[in-house]
This record gives structure tokens, sequence and C-alpha cells, in this order.
């Protein structure tokens, strides 16, 4: 069956938790992506005879598989290696890791049986059907490898990969068009694991030149297999410090030149003119960058190595934009040549290594002298929190690349700074966004006024603006005047929510999205039932999140990145895994069920099973079975929907049995009660407690009363087994025609339930739940407001001395006298 995402995942986690106590992550992601990369390029082979890769005898990952469970495992695999690294000149990339290093491995059979079963993991896998530069399966894993191992790796570790959100918008920022030739070149000089580098190739229709730098030999390694494992083998990676000894320069020690840059820089590095002999004219015409902080001496390197239509975009910590002295006289001049075309805020703990805000400086070369803005954008409140790092969304990311490219002006978010405006004196060349983009919110004012005399203030009403346009009736029919600049509620609070839901604006908006997502599904159905194994995953979901945001961006009220934020979290947890799927094994095969697969085993050596959606009987003789494409609830709804009803009135049943039992018991096992000799040492009566006492009951001749309650609490006991019985005959009824029907399914039937029942329906549910959220929003800021001036001050004074009263009058009657 085809690899999903989210097996691939688990099981290389699986492979990092088996190395995991004898060194840390940045060590043991050698190991893991070695076997990756090993056991990719093998499967590649298998697929492909005529792939651009050579695996040679004996360097194979069925030789490694071979080698389990041998004393000298940990020595032959590295001579394995070794082999598959000499036959594609790739010596100290793919066997820089270790695998017979006793103080990383352990000794002797601790050695062995961690090796096994590491590579028993990667023999699971399967990737003959997977290529990196098509779906990105695989290069997602190792993208989800790299941000584990990052996020593990602690502060001085941790700076080898750029999030792959991050990337993708800078890869968006710098102009790449749609007949950008190969040959363009694009250049990271401080490329760590190349992700950055290929998320901006990946950009580009028809593919980029690829260079990059990287000054740890390591990490260097690890951009060359992601370079091969992303269909980019012919990539230029080179080792050494960017700034002491650049590797791209010509034969005058002049630097090359590149049509594209992009760079995430170690930020603020205190030694970066170290051995520093030849500057190379970087800081010609600037001032030479402050000797402990080595921002500015990248951002020139980078500046540089453009060629004169040469963009770019570049991380850097926030201080970039305002610090002083020789910064502030570098920065000066770079806004007067107008190399800087934007400045994108972001927020703050998104990098590994650090936990600074940090901003992307987009660079533009091309008609530079004649730029007289630049444009800024402050994204920093858009993210969620990841584990203890924070994280772009989907619409953070499409919001700031959509907002930058068509330079959109958003109130407290973005628009143009003018050159006049930044050179101001009041500014003075500072580019810290929020001299020039407020984006606090806007205070809550109390109003005075409205608490003494009451009434809602009209400005807080006006401030719900984007409300009253797509309703216009609505406001008249909440509010009534009060006196000037005040309103109150026409319609009780308690009503607010119906009233507005009632409208018939409201139920026309409904109307007007439900027929918006219905048409825009509807032109995407033929598309989806045409998924084949040549299908690209991220341009069918590119399409489908662009022709969303197009259908929504004319809607008044609904946010269109809300829902696009919807389709893209569905996508990421379902919809992908079941496109590969298709893909993989056609619609008709994806379908059909399959045994629930063995996980692992517990310590009695016990397989522990997947989780499976039907099961019939127990232990390892029961049948479990899983359909990853179309879930049974699919099945029984569109053909056993009489069953279902069956079964809940089952369920129900058995649930008012229970209900009945409880209720009774507590009702006469209490202290003195006629159950209480029923219950056990926990206080609990039960059909077998209840059973033994009666008897006792009746041998110790005991009064009737007993005996009645006894047997009426058994006879409650049995209803409920009956009930029971029959739920699970019932279940059983339905779990065999669900099954059976599978066989049954056409290509026809498989593809509607998929498309329509599956991912439409949850597509549709998301809309649904954007559009109530806004309108939840809206009840809630009325109801503060309704329960802010609710009372007012006079309100208060006579309920005080409503209450001063009552008190004086309990005192007096108690004899007291004030």
């Amino acid at each position: 069956m085809a690899l999903k995402k989210s097996d691939l995942y688990s099981s290389l986690w699986a492979g990092a938790d088996e190395l995991r106590g004898g060194m840390d992550a940045s060590q043991y992601k050698d190991y893991v992506l070695t076997l990756l990369f090993v056991k990719y390029v093998s499967d590649k082979v298998k697929a492909d005879p005529y792939a651009d890769v050579e695996v040679p005898e004996g360097g194979s990952f069925d030789d490694l598989v071979a080698l389990k469970g041998k004393a000298d495992v940990g020595e032959q695999v590295n001579v394995a290696i070794r082999r598959l690294a000499d036959a594609n000149d790739l010596q100290g990339i793919i066997n820089t890791a270790d695998f017979d290093d006793p103080d990383k491995l352990g000794k002797g059979k601790e050695l062995v049986d961690r090796l096994t079963k590491l590579i028993g993991i990667f023999q699971d896998l399967d990737f003959s059907g997977s290529k990196a530069e098509g779906d990105d399966l695989l290069g997602d894993a190792y993208e989800y490898l790299m941000r584990h191992f990052a996020s593990e790796s602690g502060k001085s570790k941790g700076q080898f990969y750029t999030p792959a959100e991050v990337s993708r918008v800078m890869a968006s920022l710098i102009g790449i068009k749609p007949d950008t030739p190969k040959s363009a070149t694009v250049y990271d000089p401080t490329c760590g694991s190349g992700s950055l580098l290929l998320k901006v190739a990946d950009a580009a229709p028809n593919g980029l030149t690829i260079y990059g730098q990287e000054k740890d030999n390591a990490t260097r390694a690890l951009a060359v297999m992601n370079m091969h494992l992303h269909g980019n083998g012919t990539a230029d990676i080179r080792q050494g410090d960017t700034i002491t000894s650049p590797q791209f320069t010509w034969s005058d020690e002049s630097l090359q030149l590149f049509d594209f840059l992009v760079a995430n820089p170690p930020f603020s590095v205190k030694s970066w003119s170290s051995g520093l002999e030849n500057n190379y004219g970087r800081f010609d015409g600037y001032a030479r960058p402050p000797e402990k902080n080595g921002d500015y001496a990248f951002l020139l390197h980078m500046i540089k190595s453009l060629k004169s239509t040469g963009k770019g975009a570049v991380i850097l910590p926030h201080g970039v934009l305002f610090r002083g002295n020789s910064e502030a006289t570098i920065r000066k001049e770079l806004i007067k040549r107008g190399y800087i075309k934007g400045i994108i805020g972001l927020p703050a703990n998104l990098f590994y290594g650090t936990g600074i805000p940090a901003c992307i400086i987009v660079l533009d070369k091309e008609d530079a002298q004649a730029r007289t803005g630049i444009f800024m954008i402050d994204a920093s409140k858009g993210f969620t929190k990841d584990g203890n790092k924070n994280r772009l969304r989907p619409r953070d990311t499409h919001q700031i690349v959509d907002t930058f490219v068509n330079q959109k002006t958003i109130d407290r978010y973005s628009r143009m700074v003018p050159v006049t405006e930044i050179a101001d004196p009041k500014n003075d060349f500072n580019l810290n966004i929020p001299r020039y983009i407020d984006s606090s919110e806007p205070e809550d004012i109390q109003d005075l006024g409205a608490h003494i005399n009451g009434g809602i203030p009209n400005r807080d009403l006006d401030a719900l603006q984007p409300y009253w346009d797509a309703f216009p009736a609505l406001r008249s029919t909440l509010f009534k005047p009060l006196r000037e600049g005040y309103s109150e509620l026409a319609v009780d609070k308690t009503d607010v929510p119906a009233t507005i839901t009632g409208s018939n604006e409201y139920q026309a908006l409904v109307a007007r999205s439900n027929q918006a997502i219905k048409k825009w599904w509807d032109a995407h159905r033929e598309a989806l039932r045409g998924i084949t194994p040549t299908t690209r995953p991220n341009e069918l979901i590119a399409e489908l999140g662009k022709s969303l945001l197009e259908t929504f961006r004319p809607s008044p009220l609904i946010d269109e990145y809300g829902v696009y934020e919807r389709l893209m979290t569905y996508w990421n947890d379902v919809m992908h895994d079941d496109v590969a799927l298709v893909m993989s094994e056609g619609w008709d095969d994806a379908a059909m069920p399959r045994s629930a697969r063995i996980l692992g085993y517990d310590k009695n050596k016990k397989p522990k099973y997947e989780l499976a959606h039907i099961t019939f009987g127990t232990g390892t003789k029961a049948q479990r079975w899983v359909m990853d494409l179309v879930p049974p609830e699919l099945i029984v709804a569109r053909c056993f929907a009489k069953e279902q009803a069956e079964l809940d009135a089952q369920d129900a049943a058995v649930e008012a049995a229970g209900q009945a039992i409880e209720e009774y018991v507590e009702e006469h096992a209490v202290e003195e009660g006629l159950l209480f000799d029923a219950t056990d040492d926990d206080g609990k009566v039960t059909n077998k407690t209840a059973t033994a006492r009666l008897r006792a009951a009746k041998a110790e001749g005991d009064d009737g009363e007993e005996i009645k309650v006894l047997v009426h609490v058994i006879g409650l006991f049995k209803a409920e087994t009956a009930a029971k019985k029959a739920t699970k005959e019932a279940r059983l009824k339905l779990d065999q025609l669900t099954l059976k029907q599978y066989a049954q399914l056409t290509t026809a039937d498989i593809q509607s339930l998929v498309i329509n029942d599956k991912w439409g329906a949850r597509v549709v549910a998301g809309v649904h739940a954007e559009r109530g959220a806004l309108i939840q929003k809206l009840v809630q800021r009325l109801n503060v407001l309704g329960a802010r001036y609710e009372q007012t001050v006079v309100d208060l004074d006579a309920e005080v001395d409503e209450l001063s009263a009552k008190v004086a009058e309990h005192l007096a009657a108690m004899g007291v006298t004030l």
C-alpha cells in the first residue's frame, strides 16, 4: 500500500528514539538521515533502473538488512555506506556518521540490537512509489526530521534549519516569474541544511541553478543529501566561512554574482571578522560593520553578490532596523541607494537557536535608484503555538505574500512608507516598523457618561461597522436611539443571537456563502476525480487554496484567510494522505479494507495493532479491518441509515438501563437502606453481590421488603445485560453489512463518497464554522457592551440604599441602634 505521510513521520521518529540516550539530537540526526538517504536511493533504483544515482553491489539498503543481528553489523554498515558514497561522489557526505561507535551506539550486543532495530524500522518503509520532485513526501519527511532535530538540539545547534513556512514566504517575495529560466541562479551564503534554497527552487516553475555555502561541514553534508533527495543533485554546495573565505569568486578575486539570493545567517555573530583579509569590495561605499556584530557584514556580502537586477530576501534580527553608530550609517546608505524593497516583521520565537523577533528584508537592485518607498508589513501577531516555538499558519504565510506582492495597504498591518518619511529628521533613517505601523489593538474605552446615565456609546457600535455593512438593517433592529451619541438595545439581551441569525440579511449571507462554496467545490470535482499517479499534490492544493481565496475575497464579513486556513488544516491532517493513496493505488484499490498492521510488541511479546475501524473477535485471532480512504461511517450514512438508527436506539436502551440501575442503587444503597447489605468492599452494588445477598436473605427469612428490592435490582441488571447483548448483535450485523458493501462499490460510488461525503462535507463544515465564529464574536461583543452599561450609577446608588435599609432593619430587629 502507499506510504502515508503520518506513517512515515512516526516511523522516522521511532528511528530517532532508538538512538536517544547515547547522543544528543545534533548527533543522532546524522544516523537517521543517512539511513533515510540509503533507503530512498535503493528503492528509487529498484523502481527506475535509469535513475540518476548508482547503487553498487554491497552498497544497497538490502545489504544493510542482511547485516541485522550480526556481531560486526556496525563495521559492515560503514563499509556498505562507503561503497554507496564512492559510487556517487558523496564521500564525506553520507558516510560521516560512524555506525560502529561504541560511545554513541553502545558496545557489543547493545550496539547490535540497536542497529538491528534501527535498520528494521527503515526496512518496513517503501519509497518505490515516492518521488521527492513530485509529491515531495520524502522531502516533507526530511523537513519533519530537520524541524524536530533543530527543536531538540538546543540554542547552539539548531540553526541549520529555517522553518519551512518562513522559507516559502521568502521564496514568494523575491520576484521569480513563470518564465524564469532554469539557468537563473539562486545563492544562499549560509545555507544550513539547504531547505531555504530548495523552497526557492520549488517556487520556480522551471527550476533554478542552485549555489550554496555552509561553514559547518556536517551541516553541509545534510544540505547535499537534501539536494539529492529533492532531485537537485547538481546543486553546488561548498564548505567554508562566507565572510572570511567566500567560495564563489572569480579569478580576479571579485565575488560571483547571482540572480536571486536568500539567507538566514546566524544572528549577531561577534567574531565575524576573525581571519578576514580580503573585503572583496563588500564594504566599499559603506561604513565597516561593528567588530562585535556581524549582521551587516552578512547583509553587505549579499548585496555585493547580487547582479545589477538581482533580488533577494534575508532574515535578520530586528536590531538591524534601528541600531545606531556604524550600522545607522550603513542603513542610511542602503536606503538612499534604494536596495531595500520591503521589510516584514515576523513573530518572536519562530527560529531555532533564538527566541528574539526577526524580520525579512527584501532586496531588489533592479531600478533601485527610482525607488521612492519601502513597503512594510507588521506580521508579528499572526502565528500559532507549536510546542515551545511559534509557527506561521497557512493563513499567515498567504496573507504576507498576498499583501506584499499586491502592495496592499491594510490598517495596522501594512503600508508603503515613503523614503521622505523615513529620512525625516524625526525618524532619521530608522526602520523600526512600529514607527510607521501601529499594530496595537484600539483601546476599549470605558464611557463615564454611559456609566452615569446609561446607554451604549455609538462610537462602540460604529467600531462594528463591517457587520453593519454586511447587514445594513440589523443595527436598527438591535438598537434604538436613547439620547445624543448613545443607543440602547431594542431587544432583550438573551434574544440578541436569535435576532441576528433570524434576520433576512443573515439568512441571505448564509445562502450566498453556501452557494459560493458549492460553486467552488463543483468547479474542482472533475480535477479531483482525475487524480492519477502523475498528479502533483502540491499543485493541486495550491490551486484549490488560490481559488478558494478568490471565491471568498469579495464576500462581506467572511475572512477569506480564515476559510483558507480551515482548508489547509484539513489538507495537512487528512486529504493529503488520501490523495497519495489514490495516486499510488487508484480509486478502487485505495478504498478497499485492509488488515491492521502490527506496530510493535509489548513486554510480553504480544503484538500491538494500529487502531482498526471494524474488529471481529478478540485477541490475536481477531479480524481487524482498516479503511484508509472510505471510513465505514460514510458507507453506513449512505447505505445503512435504518440499521444505524436501530443501533442508536439500542445504545440509548443500554444507557437508560444503566441510568435506572444507578438511580435505584443510589436510593436504596445508603446506610440502613434495603440494598446496603448488597454492597461490596468498595460500596458498590453489582449483579453478583445482589444475587448473593438475595440467597442469604431468603435463607435468613428476612422480611419481604428487602427481597422485593433485591429482586427488582437484579431485574434491572438483567435488563441491562439483555440491552448490551442486543446492542452487540446490532453492531455486529451493521459491521458485517458495511464490510460486505465495500465489495459492491463502483469507482463512481467511491469517488462520490470521498469527494462529496468526505472531503466536500468537511470543507463545507469549515466554511460554516468560520461563519459561525464571526457571528459569535459579534454576539460576545454586544453582550460585553450590554452588560457594561446595563446599570447606571443612579441604579447602583439605589441598590446600595436598598441594601443599606435592609441591613439597618435587621440590626434594629437584633436591638442594635445606629
